[in-house]
């Protein structure tokens, strides 16, 4: 994840996946037990479609970011300038995009079907043209104002982003909202479910920029466990704080453009900049930018404190 390399990423997790296929299904055949109606985004598409099929269920797609092929816009995966390419391409980098990720699990996907739901194999180029795919509508839970639906989505619905509520009884801790009242608005900085293996250099970097800009901060913690010790008076380490509660009451947010994240930056109404790690962050951190309600994107691998830095005096200049 590092280094950004989603073909690698690929090759490495249909290793995986062919070992965990198999308790995929048998516990999907246990969760689907009395259900009317399965609903299944990018990751789990091909398990959820095997088990629809074996099971006669209804089965209707819901993204967070698109995958349908269109001529409006590239991949996510793809450098959003090939759009000057025209229609064609763009739509062709989408149909590149699902054979890349199909044929990285197609194994799996035999393994899986054969031995625990006694289905025929797939085709070798996927299920993406079947019917049971488009037999019901395709949801996506983003904004029309962030993406606008293209002309060539057919029995699709742009429904707006799908934000999870904090619990009723949340209430911040009483040391962060300390730091939140004792000084200057403070920026959010956290990279999510995004992995540092070297999480100490990762702090010491974005320190350095804080330095530069003598701003505060609120630091998640994330997946990837950026913490250190002795952090300056400046910095606020959380674990975990609500983004509708918290995004708010910041100057500026500092992530890597995970879709939820974008959303809940969006919707606060404060500017945001992505350090894209890989997939569909740098189509986020492109179209934040180009919407002019961000920096432009910085990938992690080209970050550093002086980048970070610019962006951040940038952001609090313009926005």
């Amino acid at each position: 994840m590092e280094k950004g390399n989603f073909l690698a990423i690929t090759s490495h997790t249909a290793k995986l996946a062919q070992d965990a296929a198999i308790h995929w299904a048998n516990d999907g055949l246990v969760a689907c037990q009395g259900m009317d109606l399965l609903v299944v985004g990018v990751g789990g598409q091909n398990i959820a479609l095997a088990l629809a099929e074996k099971l006669d269920l209804p089965l209707v797609q819901a993204y967070v970011f698109p995958f349908t092929p269109t001529k409006a816009f590239p991949s996510v995966l793809f450098p959003q300038f090939i759009s000057k390419l025209g229609g064609f391409f763009n739509r062709l980098s989408h149909h590149l995009t699902r054979q890349l990720m199909w044929q990285g699990f197609r194994t799996a996907d035999r393994l899986m079907r054969q031995k625990v739901l006694g289905l025929k194999a797939a085709p070798f180029w996927g299920l993406y043209n079947c019917d049971r795919l488009h037999q019901y509508p395709i949801l996506y839970g983003f904004s029309p104002s962030v993406i606008p639906k293209p002309l060539d989505w057919h029995n699709t619905h742009v429904t707006g982003y799908w934000f999870l509520e904090p619990a009723p009884n949340w209430n911040p801790p009483s040391a962060l909202m300390e730091f939140l009242e004792s000084g200057s608005t403070p920026l959010y900085i956290g990279f999510g479910s995004m992995g540092n293996r070297n999480p100490e250099e990762t702090v010491d970097l974005i320190l350095s920029a804080l330095a530069l800009t003598q701003q505060r901060a609120i630091m998640l913690a994330g997946w990837g466990g950026l913490r250190k010790q002795n952090l300056p008076s400046t910095v606020f380490l959380v674990d975990s704080v609500p983004h509708s509660w918290l995004l708010p009451r910041v100057a500026a947010v500092v992530h890597h453009g995970g879709a939820g994240t974008t959303a809940a930056g969006l919707r606060a109404g404060v500017p945001s900049i992505i350090i894209p790690f890989f997939g569909d962050q740098g189509f986020w951190g492109e179209h934040v930018a180009k919407l002019g309600v961000g920096a432009k994107p910085i990938p992690r691998k080209q970050l550093t404190a002086e980048k970070l830095a610019d962006a951040i005096q940038e952001v609090l200049t313009i926005f």
